[in-house]
């Protein structure tokens, strides 16, 4: 794609052809009044937008919504077009790039607003100019259901990505000397909080297509978005149980931590203990006092270390035989 920042194909059971605009005009230049346009922009231009939206009579609420890379997942009913705005993800090698997508959906127009230049639809556009499968013979409708469902299906490379990196957590759960191991999986533990603040307002999105009674959706497409609904809700709950896998992992090396802490502990316990009769000892023969018994004995000395051995020696038997150590 070149630097303009739309990309227009035009179709129908016959023919496809493609084209790039950088103004209103060149896109109404190569609309196909005849059968189905997608108009793409693959970066938010507000003064393109502002354009396109007097031209198709889009809604400034839309426009909004579109410009507003922060907005949650959504579908909403207008009288000539359904809007949906949602969250495209995709994996790299420091984790998930977030992405905000969204369509307008007319009878037969489909408009995608994308954040930054790069998608996954490289495959929905090869069916368009190949005429594979059943895109080219279908409406508008299914072209929004075609993006969609390419979308989420990118989802599950992402979270698989993310269950081979718990897979590792688990693998260091229980090495308690491993420092990186909690703010490594925080990480994951806020990616995949990201994730479901992406995905499961999705799964109230599609549900509102489903049910929606909008001109531009025809009821043939209902068990796509059916479908689609599934998929979402899949990964919805995979990603709820990698969070509950997450704090099990979590636990188990707070676990390991606590009984390395406590092996720790046990030792200078017995240590502490060990010398508290020593300390006795070495306390009563260090006191300055002139006439002490023991004081003049030839053998005081070794007599005393003697005992001081005996003590421990039988301290440690004590403990063994009770199982403290």
């Amino acid at each position: 794609m070149n630097g303009d920042p739309v990309n227009i194909i035009g179709y129908d059971p016959v023919g496809a052809w493609e084209h790039n605009a950088g103004s209103v005009e060149e896109i109404l230049r190569y609309r196909n009044p005849a059968g189905i346009t997608w108009i793409d922009m693959n970066r938010l231009d507000n003064g393109l937008i502002s354009e396109l939206a007097k031209t198709f009579r889009i809604h400034p609420l839309t426009v909004e919504d579109i410009l507003d890379t922060k907005q949650r997942p959504k579908a909403e009913e207008f009288d000539d077009y359904l809007f949906i705005t949602f969250k495209a993800i995709h994996q790299s090698e420091d984790g998930p790039i977030f992405e905000q997508i969204s369509i307008v959906l007319k009878e037969d127009t489909v408009l995608t607003f994308q954040e930054r230049p790069g998608d996954n639809f490289d495959g929905i556009r090869k069916r368009i100019r190949d005429n594979a499968g059943r895109i080219r013979r279908l409406g508008a409708d299914y072209l929004a259901y075609a993006l969609m469902d390419a979308v989420v299906d990118e989802y599950f490379f992402v979270l698989d990505a993310l269950g081979d990196e718990i897979e590792n957590f688990e693998d260091r759960a229980a090495d308690d000397s491993d420092t990186n191991f909690i703010p490594d999986i925080q990480k994951t533990k806020q990616k995949l909080f990201i994730l479901r603040k992406s995905i499961w307002p999705l799964r109230d999105s599609v549900s509102h297509i489903i049910h929606s009674e909008s001109n531009v959706l025809r009821s043939e497409l209902e068990p796509f978005f059916k479908d689609l609904h599934d998929h979402v809700l899949q990964a919805a709950e995979t990603v709820e149980n990698y969070r509950e896998l997450v704090a099990g992992v979590m636990e188990v090396n707070l676990s390991a931590v606590s009984n390395g802490m406590n092996k720790i502990m046990k030792v200078l316990t017995i240590i502490s203990t060990l010398f508290i009769p020593l300390t006795f000892i070495v306390g009563v023969y260090g006191m300055n006092f002139e006439i002490m018994p023991e004081l003049h004995f030839p053998y005081g000395y070794p007599a005393v270390m003697g005992i001081m051995l005996l003590v421990a020696a039988g301290m440690l038997i004590f403990f063994k035989r009770r199982r403290w150590i």
